[in-house]
C-alpha cells in the first residue's frame, strides 16, 4: 500500500472512531500515551483472549517502582530502585525482546517518604533524549543512545523545593523548545519551564506550599494552547511559553492529593479527588477562563452519588464521565450534572484506593486493574459490558490485606507492557497472534 492511502485510511478510521482524534501510532512515549489523552489508537488489536491468562513475549527482572513504562522507537523506558545500594535506577530495554541495552544509576536515598518502593514518575522520550523525575526529586536529561547523562537538575537542591508526602510523581512534559515540570519550588517555582537541550531555566510560575503530584497537560480551548496545572490549592491554565496565569480557580484538596490528570472534552475540564471529590469546569469560548459547574459541598465529604477519585483518571466523552470512585466501584455520571447513571463492581472490587486505569481503543476501553488483569469492556450510558478478561500480570505490592499492581501499562506496538515489583513484561495484543 502506498503512503498516500495508508494516511488516507488512517484518516478514516480516525474519523470513525468516537475517543479522541490521535494521530495513529506505534509509540506511548510518555504518562498517558501520545498527547497524555490516554487513548490507544492503534488498529489490528484482539477483539478478545483467548484464554485466562496473558503468555508475554518476553519477561525481564527489574526492582520496585511505581512508575510505569514508556515506548518509542524501538525500546522501552522504565525506572525502579535499589534499596538496599540506595539507588535509582533508569533502564533501556529492546522493545522487541526485553533485552537491556543501557542504564543509568545514580543514589538516592529515601528521606520521609511514605510507600519508598522506588520512582514514581513515567519516563517522557523526545526524540534522541529521555527525560526521568525520581522520587527525590532528580531531573535527568539522558541521551537514548546510550543513557548519557546530557544535563541533570534536583529540586530539592536547586530549587528548595519541599517534597510531598509520597515524592516526587509528576512526569514531565515536552512542549516544542521547552521541559515543563512540576517543581515546588520557593520563589514562585511551583512550575517550572527548562530549555530541553541544555536545562537552562526558561521560566518558573505560581507559588504553592505543597506542589501534589499531578503531570502538566496541555490543552486548547478558545483556540489558545493552555497549559492545565493542578495543585493542592487550585487549578490553573497558564500560558505554555511564557508561564503566564491564564486563570486560576481555588479546589483545596487535602493531604496534597492532586493527583489524576484533568480530563477535557471541549469545553469541559474536570478534576477529583480522594476527599473533596469533583470539580466541573465549563472553559470560555471567547478566549481562556473558566467557570465553575459543580463540586461537592464541604461538608459532603466523600458522595455516593458523584465520584471521589484517587489515582484513576477517567474517561470523558460524549457527555459522560466513566470513573473509579475512592472505595473501587467504577461509576458513569452525566458530566455537566454528576448525577450518577450507574455503578458497578464487576472491573475492580471494593477497598479503599482501589485502582484501576481506563485506556479507550476504538469503542472498547481496556481497563488494567490493580489485580493484575486486563479487561476488554464497552462502556456506555447503558451499562458496563464486558468482553474479555485475562491476567495480565502478579500483583506483588502489599497495601494492608491485598497484594496489588499501581503501575501505568504502557500500549504500543499492538502490545502490552507492564511492570511489578519484580519485573516488566510485554504481551501481544496483535488479533494475527491470535
Amino acid at each position: 500500500m502506498t503512503h498516500q492511502r495508508m494516511v488516507y485510511f488512517g484518516s478514516l478510521l480516525a474519523m470513525a472512531s468516537p475517543w479522541p482524534r490521535v494521530a495513529p501510532a506505534a509509540d506511548w512515549p510518555q504518562w498517558r500515551g501520545p498527547d497524555r489523552l490516554g487513548v490507544w489508537s492503534e488498529t489490528g488489536v484482539v477483539e478478545r483472549f483467548s484464554g485466562d491468562a496473558l503468555e508475554p513475549l518476553w519477561r525481564t527482572p527489574i526492582h520496585p517502582g511505581f512508575a510505569g513504562p514508556a515506548v518509542a522507537e524501538g525500546k522501552v523506558y522504565v525506572t525502579d530502585r535499589l534499596a538496599e545500594k540506595k539507588l535509582e535506577r533508569v533502564l533501556c530495554l529492546d522493545a522487541g525482546t526485553g533485552r537491556m541495552l543501557w542504564k543509568h544509576e545514580y543514589p538516592c536515598e529515601y528521606k520521609r517518604i511514605s510507600y519508598d518502593s522506588g520512582p514514581r514518575a513515567t519516563p517522557t522520550v523526545d526524540g534522541d533524549r529521555v527525560y526521568t523525575v525520581g522520587t527525590m526529586g532528580d531531573l535527568f536529561c539522558l541521551d537514548t543512545a546510550n543513557g548519557a547523562v546530557v544535563w541533570h537538575k534536583n529540586y530539592v537542591r536547586d530549587y528548595g523545593a519541599r517534597l510531598p508526602t509520597w515524592g516526587a510523581a509528576s512526569a514531565p512534559l515536552v512542549d516544542g523548545p521547552r521541559l515543563i515540570t512540576l517543581v515546588g519550588g520557593r520563589g514562585n517555582a511551583a512550575v517550572v519551564a527548562f530549555d530541553k537541550r541544555t536545562g537552562r531555566e526558561l521560566w518558573r510560575a505560581l507559588s504553592v506550599g505543597d506542589p501534589g503530584y499531578c503531570p502538566p497537560t496541555i490543552r486548547t480551548a478558545a483556540g489558545v494552547r493552555q497549559l492545565i496545572i493542578w495543585h493542592p490549592e487550585a487549578i490553573a491554565a497558564l500560558n505554555p511559553e511564557t508561564g503566564k496565569t491564564y486563570w486560576e480557580i481555588p479546589f483545596h484538596t487535602e493531604q496534597g492529593v492532586s493527583i489524576i490528570t484533568p480530563v477535557f472534552s471541549d469545553p469541559l475540564l474536570f478534576v477529583s479527588q480522594s476527599w473533596a471529590g469533583p470539580l466541573m469546569l465549563e472553559l470560555d469560548k471567547a478566549g481562556p477562563g473558566a467557570r465553575e459547574l459543580y463540586r461537592l459541598p464541604e461538608e459532603a465529604r466523600v458522595n455516593e452519588e458523584m465520584v471521589n477519585c484517587l489515582m484513576s483518571t477517567p474517561i470523558l466523552r460524549d457527555g459522560y464521565l466513566y470513573a473509579v470512585a475512592l472505595y473501587g466501584e467504577l461509576r458513569c455520571l452525566e458530566a455537566r450534572t454528576g448525577r450518577r447513571v450507574w455503578a458497578t463492581y464487576a472491573a475492580t472490587d471494593k477497598g479503599r484506593w482501589w485502582n484501576a486505569f481506563l485506556v479507550p481503543n476504538a469503542d472498547r476501553v481496556f481497563i488494567a486493574n490493580e489485580r493484575g488483569e486486563l479487561i476488554i469492556a464497552r462502556l456506555s450510558p447503558k451499562g458496563f459490558e464486558e468482553i474479555s478478561r485475562a491476567r495480565l500480570i502478579e500483583p506483588t505490592y502489599r497495601v494492608q490485606d491485598r497484594l496489588l499492581v499501581w503501575s501505568h501499562p504502557a500500549f504500543a506496538n499492538r502490545c502490552v507492557y507492564a511492570r511489578n515489583d519484580k519485573e516488566i513484561i510485554c504481551v501481544s495484543l496483535a488479533a494475527a497472534d491470535r
